[in-house]
């Protein structure tokens, strides 16, 4: 068999990796006016080379940015949307810990406040940076389209600019299909939209919520699917595109718990994305039965290795669980990766650099041991 070379890869993984101490410090010190954009942005460029260095060191395929020039991995990219603007912050949410804690935190809050309009490029000069300091393939993602509706639903979207919710639909995927369309001009060839949707969907009380907020949670995956279809239609035949599903990552603890089942069949079905990343670290994800619905020509990354603690999984018990999923699905439609990012904010997850490179490099190693082609 010879070697995957198209995305998503059997060693993978999400995006985001843990910020130097230099790079927030500098961040910090922008935010106070202490020093200039472009100054920022000169320490941006260093630590982005050494992750790509990082990265390339532990033999991954895929290489990110580490997400290093964003302080939250949506609200960066959707601020910079015109039309979109923050919101006041009405929804706290409870970010659960594996001691059982609670975290709790106020939700970002966006809202359209008039017709949505893409400036010239949001990821654009951030990819072409990217693609410059690495011969392997560099990987993009970005929120998904999702993000703008779900969380304030139709009472964020204003009425004058948009009447009509089809309205902002469609100006929501001319805005991504333009951007998509750019990155793919400067030779991007994997992109992933992350989505915590989808996930939320799976969780009981979360579902609730959504009822109580006016939506049908079971036409939701559906319409998500969709416009996620109609951004990537049309993209190069040899750029991957693929859909990770977020629980939510915020300094190693997480919202949504349930399994994979009231969105699965909709999502392997409808999405025509290339791959799906499914974080599966625990038992807050549910089993592997969700994968029975998976088609041929579809990749599903199995998010099997956490980074929300520093405890490093056994290789066996990882190929145990790989197996396990292969009986519902076939093992040449399967790849490996950490179940999220380890930085979704500045923040970070609570684990060292070592811990993530320790946990990239056994991704890595594990792949190569169960598929001939990683």
């Amino acid at each position: 068999m010879s070697e995957r070379t198209r995305p998503p890869f059997r060693a993978d993984h999400v995006g985001s990796l843990l910020r130097p101490r230099r790079l927030r410090q500098a961040r910090e010190q922008r935010e106070a006016g202490a020093i200039t954009a472009e100054a920022l942005r000169a320490v941006e460029d260093e630590c982005i080379r050494e992750a790509v260095k990082l990265q390339e060191d532990v033999g991954l395929k895929g290489i990110t940015d580490g997400e290093f020039r964003r302080t939250n991995w949506s609200s960066d990219f959707l601020t910079a949307i015109d039309g979109v603007d923050f919101g006041e912050s009405k929804v706290r949410a409870s970010f659960h810990r594996a001691d059982g804690t609670d975290l709790e935190r106020n939700v970002t809050s966006l809202a359209v406040t008039r017709k949505l309009a893409r400036p010239d490029g949001i990821q654009t000069r951030d990819f072409a940076f990217l693609k410059s300091v690495t011969d392997r393939v560099a990987k993009v993602s970005i929120p998904s389209p999702s993000m703008l509706h779900f969380r304030g639903g139709r009472e964020a979207i204003d009425k004058g600019a948009y009447p009509e919710m089809e309205e902002f639909f469609d100006d929501l995927i001319k805005v991504y299909r333009a951007e998509v369309a750019d990155l793919a001009d400067l030779g991007a060839r994997y992109i992933q939209f992350d989505d915590t949707n989808f996930a939320y969907l799976c969780d009981p009380k979360l579902r609730a919520q959504s009822v109580a907020a006016g939506h049908d949670p079971d036409a939701l995956p559906r319409l998500y699917c969709r416009l996620i279809n109609d951004i990537i239609r049309g993209r190069p035949a040899d750029m991957a595109a693929c859909v990770h599903m977020c629980r939510g990552n915020f300094k190693s603890a997480w919202v949504a718990e349930g399994g994979y089942e009231p969105v699965a069949e909709v999502l392997f079905t409808e999405l025509e994305a290339d791959g799906i990343f499914m974080e599966y670290d625990d038992e807050r994800s549910g089993d592997f039965a969700p994968l029975r619905f998976l088609p041929k020509g579809k990749i599903v990354v199995l998010g099997l290795v956490t980074t929300k603690n520093p405890a490093l999984e056994s290789r066996d018990e990882l190929k145990r669980r790989i197996e396990a999923a292969a009986r519902l699905a076939p093992l040449e439609q399967l790849a490996l990766s950490p179940q999220c990012g380890f930085s979704s904010t500045v923040e970070g997850n609570e684990l060292t650099v070592d811990h993530q490179i320790a946990k990239l490099r056994l991704v890595v190693e594990t792949a190569r041991e169960v598929w001939p082609d990683a």
